[in-house]
């Protein structure tokens, strides 16, 4: 059963997100239908459960999923809206809002411990932002991705952050000067998603992933995802620098000690995190 968590102190006091454990995956699922909108509560809630995820030894995975036919829409229109009526017109306010989701989606990034999208429905501006910026993404067959604040005024500028890393470069343009939805398999083709499923199985394939990972030494796991995002801001000499650095290091692990004999022994590795 999921531990239902709530945060009265947010505008309004519905169950925003659910949370459940288990075997060592955190899933957390968006639950403000119909849109699944990243407002103030719900970027809070979900930062709130991260920072706890970071340092919590029986969280290995974190799965982000929803309820509804909507992934998430993205930021809040009508909540950063109400705010024009603010003195400054709503400047201060939509700082907090767009700076606390850039935090959001750099916890993701910066978090030991990978972090699936499970996607279900339509992803759209901060919502397809907070796909790209997942470790891994895996989606129905139905789900489609846009990044249409062109279309309104308001260029996808913090979002683009992300999609611009995860998709191909001219592909992520496409979708951010024209502001049209796309399909999985296009969403594939760019480098959005990872895996498309049809939509009976996309919780079993999304655990089934998320099991894998989470066999596997959470220490390794953690230094390898930083690795990962670290070495892609260098330029390919220093990435093999810092790379062949890592690896030595890894290999003074006593995680990589126990993986390496345990495979020339034919037997299961026993990890310490360490």
């Amino acid at each position: 059963m999921a531990e239902i968590v709530s945060f009265p102190d947010a505008d309004r006091s519905d169950r925003l997100l659910q949370r459940s454990l288990r075997d060592g995956v955190l899933r957390l699922v968006l639950n403000d239908p119909p849109a699944n909108a990243l407002s103030i509560a719900l970027l809070e809630a979900l930062m709130a459960e991260l920072d706890k995820a970071e340092s919590d030894a029986d969280i290995r995975v974190v799965v982000i999923a929803s309820t509804g036919n909507v992934f998430s829409a993205g930021h809040d229109l009508k909540e950063l809206t109400a705010h024009r009526a603010d003195e400054d017109q709503g400047a201060a306010f939509f700082e907090r809002a767009f700076r606390l989701c850039a935090d959001l989606m750099l916890k993701i990034a910066h978090l030991p411990k990978p972090v699936i999208a499970e996607i279900d429905g339509l992803a759209t501006a901060a919502g397809c932002q907070l796909v790209a910026s997942c470790d891994l993404a895996i989606c129905t067959d139905t789900s489609t991705f846009c990044t249409p604040g062109v279309n309104i005024g308001l260029f996808c500028s913090t979002p683009m952050v992300a999609v611009s890393r995860a998709a191909h470069r001219k592909q992520a343009m496409e979708m951010l000067l024209t502001g049209e939805t796309i399909d999985a398999s296009t969403a594939k083709d760019f480098g959005l998603i990872n895996r498309i499923v049809p939509k009976q199985y996309l919780a079993q394939v999304v655990s089934k992933y998320a099991g894998v990972i989470a066999s596997k030494s959470p220490l390794i796991l953690k230094i390898g995802k930083q690795a990962f995002y670290w070495q892609l801001e260098l330029p390919v000499e220093a990435a093999y620098d810092y790379a062949a650095k890592v690896m030595v290091d890894n290999m003074l692990t006593q995680d990589a000690q126990e993986g390496i004999g345990a495979f020339l022994s034919k037997r299961m590795p026993a990890w310490k995190g360490e």
